[in-house]
Formats: C-alpha cells, structure tokens, sequence
C-alpha cells in the first residue's frame, strides 16, 4: 500500500504560505523595532503578495511520461 498526502486545494496551499511567512515578516520587524502598528500593516500586504504570489505561479502541473515508440520497422 502506497501512502500518499492528502489533496489539499491550491489556495489553501497559498494562504498557508502568505500566513506563515506574513507571520515571520511581522516578528520580524518586531524583533528590529518597528513600531507595532506599521509592521502590522507591512506583515499583512506582504502575506497579500505572498498569498497572490504562490496561488498565481506556484502551482506545477504534473509531467506527462512519454510513451515509449515501439520498435516498429527496426
């Protein structure tokens, strides 16, 4: 029996990555001394940019395998 991963939708996917990494700008900006307020704002349109970032172009299509040519006419 293969496992594999549950299928999670793109956006879910996306706005998992715009959260987290929003959360990291915002902590830190925190930890270098912006002001709360200005790295709130910063923190959240970078996880907006973030989110339409990954859910525009980050998502692959799979590889098609190619079919192998027969050895007619060797």
């Amino acid at each position: 029996m293969h496992l594999r991963p549950p299928s999670l939708d793109h956006g879910v996917i996306s706005f998992a990555w715009g959260f987290g990494l929003g959360l990291y700008v915002l902590v830190g900006l925190l930890g270098v001394g912006v002001e709360k307020a200005t790295a709130f704002i910063v923190a959240a349109v970078s996880a907006g940019v973030i989110f339409l970032f990954v859910r525009l172009f980050g998502e692959e299509e799979p590889r098609r395998t190619r079919q192998r040519a027969t050895g007619r006419g060797r």
